[in-house]
């Protein structure tokens, strides 16, 4: 029998698990993020498809988000309860016979299968989340992770659509590059520098502009995203913590490197408590600003691997003083990454890290 694979992507998730616990928010514009209080800064974590409707989308800010959408119902994240759902959902794909289950997120995985019939797998995996979860998700069957991802968005909501190197051109061709799983908007935008508009376009770039472009890993790597081409077998290897972060949004703006120190060690500290359950040294540290109104930057330097609290510390207050102490900051986070463990998934990316 052939082998698959199926991208499994749950159903506006987050929107989901909340109206399974408010029945009432059934077809309703539901926003969730931050606080629940669309008055006070924060971004929108997702969107009910009735939001999304109206224009709103993840990473908006949550202001935004009330102007286009002023019926909405707006509610605080709860990231333990997300957990607690996407879990259960896990144990269901892992209970069907003969497969190999890859998690991606809270709310999406790969599963492999040899089967002869991919659909009726799909139909099943489908009926066996719904009936333990009470949650719809979306399949997306390819002969590689990047036509199956691809295939999943397609078949929202709540369908099964066939992505394989035969249709694959005759589907994505014509369609911006951008489309493609791992290219965002700056990498388009380079492609474009390039005359890449499409996905056929890429597929038939010279590579050698490709590697002056991007460089001789990366540029290899957008042309065989450009054709679909990526890892052909589910690793189902558990996929570990690369690090642990902690930010906040600040309400009123802060000024001065001072008073951001004082922050960033806040945020350092918690972050570190959630680094020593997991007993791995710290190799990287990496500080976010937001500028006001919304400019991001970020600051990193690594480490040689430590469990010393006050080196990580002194090595996020360090950061702050290349942060703009002019510029009123509206939002600072801190990222630690730690060292892999032995065994644990390589690469940054499930379709990357398969090359």
């Amino acid at each position: 029998m052939p082998a698959w694979v199926l991208h499994v992507d749950l159903d506006q998730f987050i929107a989901a698990v909340e109206v399974l616990r408010r029945p009432g928010l059934a077809g309703r514009q539901v926003i969730v993020g931050g606080r629940g209080d669309p008055t006070e800064r924060g971004v929108v974590a997702t969107a009910s498809y009735e939001a999304r409707e109206l224009g709103v989308g993840s990473g908006m800010p949550l202001r935004v988000a009330a102007r286009r959408a002023p019926q909405a119902v707006f509610l605080p994240v709860d990231k333990p309860a997300y957990e607690a759902a996407s879990a259960q959902v896990m144990a269901v794909l892992r209970a069907l016979p003969g497969v190999q289950v890859q998690v991606l997120g809270w709310d999406e995985a790969f599963v492999g299968a040899r089967t002869d019939d991919p659909e009726a797998l799909a139909r099943r995996l489908q009926e066996d989340v719904l009936a333990s979860t009470r949650l719809h998700c979306s399949v997306g069957i390819g002969d590689t992770t990047v036509r199956a991802k691809v295939a999943t968005g397609f078949g929202k909501p709540r369908g099964v659509f066939r992505l394989t190197r035969e249709n694959w051109l005759e589907v994505m061709g014509e369609r911006p590059a951008r489309e493609l799983w791992g290219v965002g908007a700056k990498v388009s935008a380079r492609l474009a520098r390039h005359g890449v508009a499409t996905v056929s376009q890429l597929v038939h770039a010279d590579r050698a502009v490709l590697v002056e472009e991007f460089g001789p890993r990366m540029g290899p790597w957008y042309l065989q995203l450009g054709r679909g081409e990526g890892a052909r077998e589910v690793d189902p290897t558990p996929w570990v913590a690369r690090g642990h972060s902690r930010e906040r949004t600040f309400q009123e703006d802060i000024t001065g490197h001072q008073r951001a120190r004082e922050e960033v060690a806040d945020l350092v500290a918690a972050a570190l408590d959630d680094v020593a359950a997991e007993g791995r040294p710290v190799v990287r540290v990496t500080l976010k600003v937001r500028y006001a109104p919304f400019l991001t930057r970020s600051h990193a330097r690594t480490v040689e691997p430590t469990h010393d609290r006050s080196a990580v510390t002194a090595t996020a207050l360090d950061l702050v003083g290349r942060t703009d102490a002019e510029r009123p900051v509206r939002l600072l986070g801190v990222h630690l990454e730690m060292a892999l463990p032995a065994g644990a998934r390589e690469g940054t990316t499930p379709t990357r890290g398969a090359w």
